[in-house]
């Protein structure tokens, strides 16, 4: 009988995901704090842990790195009620088999239980480091959270992937920042703004007279990296023959500079584009072994449009870096942010915000410091969010889940990713609003 360790100091949550756990024919472990788990883990065999974040005294990070610092640890689970980008990393980094939400449904935690008893056990972490934040609670920039976490001290090619703005070069540099080469350099190359003609020599470096105008040696930007990370941003606008010398650098790990003898370089690729490469590669403007060779591991980061629950926090985590104290964002402004379908993602977001800083004579930023944001067809009405915080944000969450859910005809799975959230989670919303499973077409 598998026995699961539920770490948490909420004796009525850990009652609840005992009497789950005994229902599945499993056994349950229950301690209220991080060192009774750990007591409990030194004293007898266990096949999965449940575990808080918030505890006190020892948090769940500090017991989630004590657990995998055992030999053949078992999968572990990290549940909060307020999950960050922080934590999030930091939980995936150190081999967390999940970083999930509370509450979780009983659907979900079943599930939850089966992949972990069929889990095979993560590799250890090869070193921790304080995390930096990265702005973004939606489930899409979850998800990219928990794949720079897993990713971060692999050496394994990364494309990203997204709309202009979307923040890729962002996700390159946390993958290097919270990875074992972050001690190393991280160098950034936009292969989009530079001439075909100097881009080799820009990567591989040349050797001192080799063309006119060399008239010293130039170690080039893999070299530059060496032991560390080289972004190649935009790598769709590369030039068919540079790609060829491209894919050579990742399977041998070798460049040759202009001019020069082979060199072996110890440096990790993270590629990005906003193109579809796919597309590219059946018009024969881009390689296709590059292409796959570039894909081992693709981070795809989805439109802001799509993330409507970062909007607002994205805007004023701008805000609260343009001055002290920082401006405040009315209910009528949220409205305005919420309804524009912002074609430049995160970079238009950013710099809407430091427009409206600049220009508003208020120590708050209303919806007419915002008249420059096109609305879209169906603006958010600024009285849904008229109130205290936690009512307009109910009411808000309710209006957006009817229209969803209208807009996908009912099918919930549709709704749940278009909403950012996860299905189990729009079910539970969906009971707090009165809207029977049966009123819905699926």
């Amino acid at each position: 009988m598998p026995t699961i360790l539920i770490i948490d100091d909420d004796a009525d949550l850990r009652a609840g995901l005992a009497e789950t756990i005994g229902d599945l024919g499993h056994h349950a472990i229950e301690a209220e704090s991080g060192a009774a788990g750990l007591a409990a883990l030194a004293t007898q065999a266990v096949d999965a842990v449940l575990l808080d974040l918030r505890m006190p005294g020892l948090d769940g990070i500090e017991v989630l790195r004590r657990i995998r610092a055992r030999p053949a640890p078992p999968p572990v689970v990290v549940l909060t009620a307020v999950p960050t980008a922080a934590n999030t990393i930091e939980a995936m980094r150190l081999g967390a088999f999940d970083h999930l939400a509370k509450p979780i449904g009983r659907a979900a935690l079943v599930d939850l239980i089966g992949r972990m008893l069929a889990a095979v056990p993560p590799p250890p972490p090869i070193r921790v480091e304080e995390e930096g934040e990265m702005v973004g609670n939606s489930e899409p920039m979850r998800a990219v959270q928990k794949a720079i976490g897993m990713l971060a001290d692999a050496d394994t090619t990364v494309l990203i992937t997204g709309e202009t703005g979307t923040g890729k070069e962002m996700v390159a540099r946390a993958l290097h920042r919270h990875g074992r080469r972050a001690a190393r350099p991280f160098v950034a190359i936009n292969c989009a703004a530079i001439p075909a003609d100097l881009l080799e020599s820009q990567l591989f470096g040349h050797a001192r007279g080799a063309f006119t105008g060399a008239v010293a040696e130039r170690i080039g930007s893999f070299r530059e990296a060496d032991g560390g990370t080289l972004f190649l941003d935009e790598i769709g606008d590369m030039a068919l023959a540079l790609q060829a010398k491209i894919l050579r650098a990742l399977q041998e790990r070798v460049i040759t500079p202009v001019g020069g003898k082979p060199v072996s370089v110890d440096v990790r690729i993270v590629a990005a584009t906003h193109q579809d490469l796919a597309a590219l590669v059946r018009e024969g403007r881009f390689r296709e072994d590059l292409f796959w060779r570039l894909g081992v591991v693709p981070i795809h980061l989805a439109p802001l449009r799509e993330r409507l629950a970062d909007i607002v926090p994205l805007a004023e985590h701008v805000l609260a870096r343009l001055g002290d104290p920082p401006r405040r964002l009315t209910a009528a402004a949220c409205a305005r942010l919420l309804g524009h379908p912002w074609p430049g993602n995160v970079r238009e977001l950013r710099n809407a915000m430091e427009r409206a800083a600049a220009l508003a004579r208020r120590s708050v930023i209303d919806a007419d410091d915002l008249g420059f944001l096109a609305p879209a067809e169906a603006a958010v009405d600024a009285d849904l969010l008229a109130g205290d915080l936690p009512t307009a944000v109910a009411r808000l969450e309710g209006v957006m889940i009817r229209r969803a859910l209208a807009e996908t005809g009912g099918n919930r799975a549709e709704a749940a990713r278009r909403l950012g959230i996860h299905r189990q989670l729009l079910y539970e919303k969906m009971k707090r609003l009165g809207l029977e499973t049966s009123e819905i077409r699926t």
